[in-house]
């Protein structure tokens, strides 16, 4: 058989399947369950021959089917495993065993099969194989595919003897569906459990913290990551805590972590990078463009070029954003994409350099997509230009693929310019146009309970009674009351998610009765 575990294409395995047929050896199951594997599971195999080798098998085995039902169930085709499945079910012979059902779970997944998923969830538990840690992961994954968080949650508290894979499954599935706060819990779950977490779990309470805004359970991590030094010297731990900081607004505390890390790759280039930008720091942005390259030896890829853009776009860079977008492929062989093209062009919008962001739109190599003439029309409003604005909606209107949601607010924005302008006629028609199509103009949030309404206009607040600087970033929050406001306001985002109390920004502290510091020490 070793000719048969020699292929490495497929025109090998045609060839060796031929051989197989001359010599009666396609029917036997050891020979050509070895093509069949090379078909179905490698990279350089073709499903299509994998369904032709397996009409020609008169008895398949268990091997046989599991490793259709596996290939298929990673497939743009899950249904198919599916149906090998029901095959192997009606074989009286066989019997689906510990292999078979996590490839079955996942088809369900992918198919969004959730009523055969939860039929299968009964067999399992009907024929004892429950224990097995294979399918109860598979559970968990399946119940997270289908956006099923209560089920999820409820095959992993079943499980009598948790491991790291398991709470490192459910804890990426809760933040990829948008429930950090149930992350941590996870997270905190393992440690009262004395299960200690490795570096992807920790990494993804890290992650959920960020998307929370939760500094405080941020630093407790942080901690807690500094007494292992293998997470400490983590490349991925890094590069998240240096995210979670940037996104807490603990830009210096974000550049002691980059600073000290010893290893980086591009990824925590990125995350700091990404940070200056967010916090308007133009000048860090770009020193440390060339940093990266000095130090480590890294090319920047387009994330990070953008980054930087982003950055020269908040601090009103222009000659530098211009440079950088006109010298990107050149300088480091980056080929500029929509989302490039787009932060310049709001570049010069903002510095009032109307035209010449339209000229920049007509140079593009490519066709400019909504989100370039988005920004144009964005910059027109913001100055009050009527002529490039119904340009830049003539332009949207006639785009291929655009969507109904970009008209309708292509179609709002240029009525508020004609409005603006003075043009009531012009703004009345296109409103018109606006009712004729049954776009409703949204309502703003309200919220009485807690103060909520004196939390509105926080950005507008900060404004006015000068407090807020994008150079000094959170260090510019002094006034008793503005911090008053964004207490109420923190308070009023963490109702959303689980909270109910705060003891700082930042801070949600009901999620359990054990304070996630005493677990982490």
């Amino acid at each position: 058989m070793s000719i048969a575990e020699s292929c490495s294409n497929m025109r090998q395995l045609k060839a060796t399947h031929a051989v197989f047929i001359t010599n009666g050896l396609h029917r036997n199951n050891f020979a050509i369950s070895k093509l069949l594997a090379f078909c179905a599971l490698s990279d350089a195999g073709d499903l299509s021959y994998t369904s032709l080798l397996f009409t020609q098998i008169s008895e398949p085995n268990s091997f046989i089917y599991n490793t259709l039902i596996r290939a298929y169930s990673r497939s743009s085709q899950p249904k198919l495993s599916l149906h090998y499945f029901h095959l192997m079910l009606n074989d009286d012979t066989l019997c689906p065993n510990h292999h078979t059902f996590p490839s079955v779970l996942v088809a369900c997944a992918n198919a969004s099969c959730v009523i055969f998923g939860k039929e299968v969830h009964n067999w399992v538990l009907k024929n004892g194989l429950a224990s097995s840690d294979h399918i109860q992961t598979a559970l968990i994954r399946f119940y997270l595919g289908c956006k099923v968080l209560e089920d999820a949650r409820k095959v992993f508290d079943e499980i009598p003897r948790l491991d790291v894979v398991q709470c490192n499954v459910l804890m990426n599935g809760y933040i990829q569906l948008g429930s950090a706060s149930e992350a941590l819990s996870v997270l905190q779950d393992m440690l009262i459990s004395e299960i200690e977490p490795d570096e992807f779990c920790v990494t993804t309470g890290i992650t959920a913290c960020a998307d929370l805004g939760a500094l405080v359970q941020g630093k407790w991590i942080h901690e807690y990551v500094k007494k292992r030094k293998e997470l400490l010297s983590d490349v991925f731990v890094g590069t998240a805590l240096v995210d979670m900081y940037v996104k807490c607004g603990c830009i210096d505390s974000a550049m002691e972590v980059f600073e000290r890390m010893p290893e980086r790759n591009a990824f925590p280039w990125a995350a700091m990078i990404g940070g200056f930008a967010h916090h308007g720091y133009a000048r860090k942005a770009i020193s440390y463009l060339e940093r990266m390259q000095v130090e480590d030896g890294l090319r920047p890829d387009g994330v990070v070029l953008l980054g930087v853009l982003t950055a020269c776009t908040h601090a009103g860079f222009q000659k530098e954003g211009q440079f950088l977008l006109h010298n990107m492929e050149a300088r480091y062989g980056v080929v500029p994409k929509h989302e490039h093209y787009s932060c310049v062009v709001d570049l010069l919008c903002r510095a009032g350099q109307l035209d010449e962001a339209l000229v920049l739109i007509r140079r593009m190599p490519m066709k400019p997509l909504a989100s370039v003439w988005g920004a144009l029309l964005s910059g027109c409003r913001n100055h009050n230009n009527v002529d490039l604005a119904e340009v830049a909606v003539k332009e949207l209107l006639q785009m291929e693929n655009s969507d109904r949601a970009e008209e309708d607010g292509a179609y709002v924005q240029l009525s508020n310019i004609y409005f603006a302008a003075g043009k009531r006629e012009d703004a009345g028609t296109v409103r018109k146009m606006i009712g004729d199509r049954g776009l409703k103009k949204n309502t703003r949030l309200q919220y009485d309970r807690g103060g909520w309404g004196g939390c509105m206009n926080l950005a507008n607040l900060f404004r006015k009674r000068g407090t807020w600087s994008e150079t000094v970033g959170r260090e510019g929050l002094r006034s008793e009351d503005l911090d008053s406001c964004f207490e109420k306001l923190m308070v009023f985002a963490c109702g959303g998610m689980g909270g109910t109390k705060m003891g700082g920004v930042g801070m949600i502290t009901d999620w359990k009765v054990i304070p996630m510091e005493l677990l982490l020490r």
